[in-house]
């Protein structure tokens, strides 16, 4: 369930650069349940039973807290249901754009998720190596340094285990000093590690102008079919959104466009747009299955 991985760095920077901008902006309620929706799908393709029990046991109780936090500090709106026992008035408003500020913040999440797992690191320094040297290295040390991390810190935590220097032996100070010193050892290796990942790139010649670089990646027809597909569906999402088809407000009352073939249409575009991956999981699934067929 990686085909979308497979496809042309510049295609998946782009196509998340849409989305997850699109989802940070648009507050509009149907643009927030297709993003979710797509989102939380498209991560647990990649990440299978995994992140889906991530999802629902920490996603999930985030979205309600997120939901439930605004509405006792946010007071605005002309729709009072009730009256706090502070004297504050509780409003629809607030409710509602408390659930969409959380939906929000879910979707982007879940977004960044998949940007990680599908935009690796060499993926990183092929599109930004030429341009932005520096920064391009540390966004790569960045996204390889959580899983590099989880795995050093279970060696270093078995074997502080084998000769009874882990957290989870002796008094509670003593398991206290223990923590503490499995996690200097882990800043010392973070920092061992950084350091020797610079001197060997700087050895490699890496960020000087004429420097040439071994690339694995070739820009296909297929390539060009998705990356016209986002472009094109971006635009025309975003100038109805310019023109105020999809926009939605919550203060001081919620009022949204009225729906009419304008608004759908670029509704209808959002979706697809959002669930381009999903598409092309699907379809390669089938494509599949029909080969298999066939031998």
């Amino acid at each position: 369930m990686n085909e979308f991985k497979t496809y042309h760095p510049i295609v998946n920077f782009i196509y998340f650069v849409a989305v997850i901008g699109f989802s940070m902006v648009f507050m509009h309620p149907i643009c927030l349940a297709l993003s979710l929706i797509c989102s939380f799908s498209y991560s647990v393709m990649l990440g299978g039973k995994k992140t889906l029990k991530f999802n629902l046991l920490y996603m999930l109780p985030l979205l309600i807290i997120s939901a439930l936090m605004n509405p006792v500090f946010n007071h605005e709106g002309i729709t009072i249901l009730v009256y706090l026992p502070s004297g504050n008035p509780l409003t629809l408003e607030s409710i509602m754009y408390g659930i969409s500020a959380s939906v929000m913040l879910i979707s982007v999440i879940s977004w960044f998720s998949c940007f990680n797992a599908v935009m690796t690191s060499d993926k990183l320094m092929y599109l930004f190596g030429k341009f932005i040297p520096a920064l391009s290295l540390v966004f790569s040390m960045v996204l390889c340094f959580i899983p590099k991390f989880k795995a050093q810190i279970k060696i270093v935590s078995n074997a502080g285990k084998g000769i009874g220097r882990d957290i989870s032996n002796g008094s509670l100070i003593e398991r206290a000093k223990h923590g503490v010193k499995i996690l200097s050892i882990m800043i010392t290796w973070s920092l061992e590690n950084a350091i020797n990942t610079a001197d060997s790139m700087k050895s490699r010649g890496y960020g000087l102008p004429n420097r040439t670089a071994f690339s694995n990646y070739n820009f296909s027809k297929r390539d060009a079919w998705v990356l016209l597909s986002t472009v094109v569906l971006g635009i025309y999402v975003l100038i109805h959104f310019i023109l105020g088809k999809i926009k939605f407000i919550y203060f001081p009352q919620m009022q949204g466009e009225e729906i009419s073939l304008q608004s759908i249409l670029a509704l209808t575009a959002y979706f697809f747009l959002c669930a381009m991956p999903i598409i092309i999981e699907i379809k390669e699934i089938y494509t599949w299955k029909a080969l298999k067929l066939k031998i």
